[in-house]
């Protein structure tokens, strides 16, 4: 996004836009995890950045688009948190930046269940 204004311009960077609909993602009710993907884990390795683990996003001058890669709590229905998800997202980018949020894409990438060995956990010695 750009803005100009008499004292100058104002960017916001893809990496800012998918931090933002990252942490908006991990706060929505029945998302489990983020999926990063093998492709996102070889090119953080090979670009050496920081990126956003299961966001890619396209931003332009006045809009953004944005594509989510989750795992989703099982028991759930996944179409609901499908849609809470981008509505989340949605608001989340459109409220920080000012941006238009022209598409939010969610693919559900897999389901986690309760882990038995946590709630086992209290019998084990320490």
């Amino acid at each position: 996004m750009v803005d100009e204004l008499q004292q100058g311009l104002i960017r916001i960077s893809d990496d800012v836009v998918a931090t933002i609909a990252g942490l908006a993602a991990l706060e929505t009710p029945g998302v489990s995890a983020m999926s990063g993907g093998i492709s996102e884990g070889l090119a953080k390795r090979l670009s050496g950045r920081n990126a956003q683990k299961g966001v890619s996003v396209e931003v332009g001058q006045v809009e953004a688009a944005i594509d989510l890669r989750i795992v989703v709590q099982y028991g759930i229905p996944i179409q609901e948190v499908g849609v809470r998800l981008q509505e989340n997202v949605r608001e989340a980018v459109q409220n920080m930046t000012g941006l238009r949020v022209v598409e939010v894409n969610v693919k559900v990438e897999g389901v986690a269940f309760k882990d038995e060995a946590e709630t086992d956990d209290s019998h084990r010695v320490k």
